[in-house]
């Protein structure tokens, strides 16, 4: 459960409470910063909405009174586990102002839509991002200059393969998501969705079937790419497909155990003669595969979510000092450089000549989006708000 703040001084801070699915369970306005100053009434707020939602994680945005914000949340009691995150907002306020959004939250104001989409973010980013225009991300030097169809084409083939890699988490996916699934089109995303929100949860694939219009035939292509993680079955959370459960579960009785202990035990699974499963429908690679996902079922490949922290003394332009070392996040990647945020509102440039100690040609050779990294202050330009950035150290 999800508390999702797209923060601000005047207009105060956006505020939404979501469900483990990204249901949106209430949304407020607090007043903690200037003008209004209204701290004890937006604390009071804030700790009442953590209690009663059981808030698990705060998603705060990246954009004005971002850093504010975050010092302000650490005077809230959080409950027990939950941790502040800073969620990039680029194309937060599109998304807000999109059909998809208006279809969504019909009859929300469009900055409870942009506190959403934050909250969302954290939860199941992908989910998210596929709601938006890659132009409008604001990453890349000429995303606006190339054929804006191929480009398309090309987010189109990322996202396929990214879903081919990790799987789609099935509780959390967006309609939008979904449709990228093997055997699922947008009208039974659309049907999946709906019926999420009808029934709640899915507890296992098979849940699937109940799904209106989706037969056997598309739960036979879409089942080994979408995820339960709260399913009894732990197969249910893994690349293996419902028609091999039996195969597996006779694995499992092979060598005296049950499926769970099968995935825990290398032991256990070192018994197993695969040979001896060879069948007409079931190969050798198959069977290889099959044991290779049940060593580390539901394997993300992709790196884990750090907790990142600018330094604490410099929250504005005019705090830098040339010769200040800070940490940072890559937040776009040019020809001439990388821009990396720390934390002062307005991104800094590492040029190409001062990423690494060696004739770089591609800055890409050394960093990526998101990357945390560690950066030196250059110079600090006031009247232009330009800053330089150095990685030689």
């Amino acid at each position: 459960r999800t508390m999702a703040i797209d923060p601000g001084f005047r207009n105060g801070c956006k505020i939404a409470c979501l469900d483990e699915q990204g249901g949106l369970l209430n949304h407020t306005v607090i007043f903690p910063h200037p003008p209004r100053n209204e701290k004890v009434k937006a604390l009071t707020e804030l700790q009442q909405l953590l209690d009663k939602y059981h808030i698990q994680a705060v998603a705060i945005g990246n954009g004005t009174a971002s850093r504010e914000t975050e010092e302000f949340l650490r005077r809230v009691r959080l409950p027990e586990g939950c941790k502040l995150w800073t969620v990039s907002e680029d194309g937060a306020s599109i998304y807000s102002a999109s059909e998809i959004a208006r279809e969504e939250f019909p009859d929300e104001d469009v900055t409870v839509r942009g506190a959403v989409s934050i909250g969302r973010r954290l939860m199941d980013p992908l989910s998210e991002l596929v709601k938006i225009d890659p132009k409008n991300l604001g990453i890349g030097q000429y995303q606006h200059d190339v054929d804006q169809k191929k480009l398309k084409h090309s987010l189109d083939q990322t996202v396929e393969s990214c879903v081919n890699a990790v799987g789609v988490e099935l509780n959390t996916a967006s309609r939008e998501l979904l449709s990228y699934v093997s055997g699922i089109g947008p009208a039974l995303a659309d049907n999946i969705v709906r019926h999420r929100n009808r029934e709640g949860a899915f507890t296992c694939r098979e849940d699937l079937l109940k799904v209106d219009r989706l037969g056997p035939k598309a739960y036979e292509q879409s089942a080994g790419f979408l995820r339960v993680r709260e399913s009894a079955n732990p197969l249910d959370h893994s690349a293996v497909h419902p028609e091999r459960y039996g195969l597996v579960e006779r694995m499992a009785k092979s060598v005296g155990c049950d499926v769970q202990t099968l995935i825990d035990s290398k032991e256990a699974r070192s018994r197993v003669d695969i040979d001896s499963f060879v069948s007409d429908d079931c190969g050798l690679p198959t069977l290889h595969d099959i044991m290779k996902e049940l060593e580390k079922p539901g394997l993300d490949p992709r790196a884990r979510f750090e907790v990142f922290e600018f330094d604490k003394n410099v929250s504005k332009i005019e705090d830098l000092r040339e010769g200040m070392e800070l940490p940072g996040i890559v937040t776009n990647i040019t020809a001439f450089g990388a821009f990396v945020d720390v934390g002062v509102h307005q991104d800094g440039l590492v040029h190409i000549s001062q990423l690494a100690n060696r004739r770089v040609n591609d800055p890409s050779e050394v960093v990526h989006l998101h990357q945390h990294v560690r950066v030196k202050v250059l110079d600090v330009d006031l009247r232009r708000r330009r800053i330089s950035l150095t990685m030689k150290f």
